[in-house]
């Protein structure tokens, strides 16, 4: 019985000790059109990209479309600006967004919409070593309409539509520019509290985005899942007096795709290395419901590996009379899932009728094309164009 008992411990300490080695190796989640994950505001930027249950800003559509129908203006409208990868010496790699809501009524609810473009700079294709170089513009771009509305009286919910096209220019008889349609369903709970200084805020959000087809550029020959992301997020606001405050945001954020190194791989056998690599033709044939579920326990380092793909950021705002902001924040990403570690600070300064932020990341690890990314953003307050114009 004691021989018994030793050998089954002995191979449970074998199990675990395998599980450990294997949650170690690098088995990053990757998708197509990854730009859509990329935050586009400088607000957001500045506080290592936290933006589910913040405070309601023009913004808002990319991180929690619901927040519009507690925003405090009846519209208004922004455009941001990312160039990217000035770390390594590239001039031609940029992120425009433009973003923008209109308040119809509490009634009638709140609509909204946001353009991206990602431009992948200029390259030169050739047929051959002596053919004339052609200068071709890859791109991404996103279009989105959103609506959202109060469902009871702190309460909101908001769903967004999104048509993509993302064009690699590669210039063969099988490549064809991708196309893909997705959704976003989201959520915002603010409650004010009173304390002793003023009222403060708690805000609790979430956003699953980009929910949709997969996309592909041979004709579904492959393809490739969008980026589906569940953030849930919880914020809270603190005045100091009439003039101070401070708000403090934590978000979590996962990958509802498949890993291509997989516990579902097709002869997949845990002691073997070899066989944990998902083939193309069973990656290409997996539905997008099929492969969201399977992305909660498909991951070969088992319920270690998939905590790991959990991503959180903390961010922190401090705001004097709501014209002056400064803001820093951190974000953190496991290695074997990208490692994508950085700090971030950010500024920005509000006039009645128009906001402008800046965010900076600074990388924590290296070859981070995020490193020494600034964002800039240029926001218009509708209601404050207005009273401008009635004095």
């Amino acid at each position: 019985m004691k021989k018994i008992v030793v050998s089954i411990l002995v191979f449970c300490t074998s199990l675990t000790a395998f599980a450990e080695e294997v949650s170690d190796l690098f088995n990053p989640l990757l998708t197509g059109v990854p730009s859509l994950s990329i935050g586009p505001d400088a607000v957001a930027g500045g506080m290592a990209d936290v933006g589910v249950a913040t405070t309601p800003d023009v913004n808002s559509q990319h991180w929690n479309s619901s927040k519009y129908a507690q925003a405090a203006s009846s519209a208004g409208f922004a455009f941001s600006y990312t160039p990217w990868l000035r770390s390594l010496g590239v001039s031609d790699i940029d992120l425009a967004y433009l973003a923008g809501y209109y308040k119809i009524s509490d009634l009638a609810g709140t609509v909204s919409a946001s353009l991206r473009y990602f431009s992948l700079g200029e390259i030169s294709l050739r047929e051959n070593a002596n053919s004339v170089p052609i200068p071709v513009k890859p791109y991404e771009l996103a279009f989105d309409a959103g609506y959202s509305r109060m469902l009871s009286e702190h309460f909101s919910m908001g769903v967004a539509f999104r048509f993509i096209v993302s064009d690699l220019s590669a210039r063969s008889e099988e490549y064809y520019p991708g196309s893909a349609f997705s959704a976003d369903i989201n959520g915002y709970y603010a409650l004010p509290i009173d304390i002793k200084t003023g009222e403060s805020k708690l805000g609790i959000g979430f956003n699953l985005s980009n929910l949709g087809s997969k996309i592909s550029y041979d004709k579904f020959e492959t393809s490739n899942f969008l980026p589906t992301t569940f953030r849930l997020g919880a914020s809270y606001l603190v005045p100091f007096d009439r003039y101070n405050r401070v708000s403090v945001s934590l978000d979590f954020d996962r990958l509802l795709v498949p890993s291509r190194l997989s516990k579902f791989t097709t002869g997949y056998d845990p002691t073997d290395e070899n066989t944990w690599g998902m083939s193309d033709d069973q990656y290409n044939n997996l539905s997008v419901m099929k492969g969201l579920a399977w992305s909660f326990s498909d991951a070969p380092g088992g319920f270690t590996e998939e905590m790991k793909e959990i991503n959180f950021a903390l961010g922190m705002e401090y705001a004097y009379n709501e014209q002056f902001f400064a803001r820093a924040g951190y974000h953190n990403e496991s290695e074997i899932k990208g490692n994508r570690k950085y700090f971030t600070v950010g500024a920005g300064f509000k006039m009645s009728a128009f906001k402008l932020d800046v965010g900076y990341v600074v990388s924590m690890v290296q070859n981070n094309p995020l490193d020494q990314t600034l964002r800039f953003s240029l926001a218009f307050d509708v209601d404050g164009i207005r009273a401008l114009v009635d004095r």
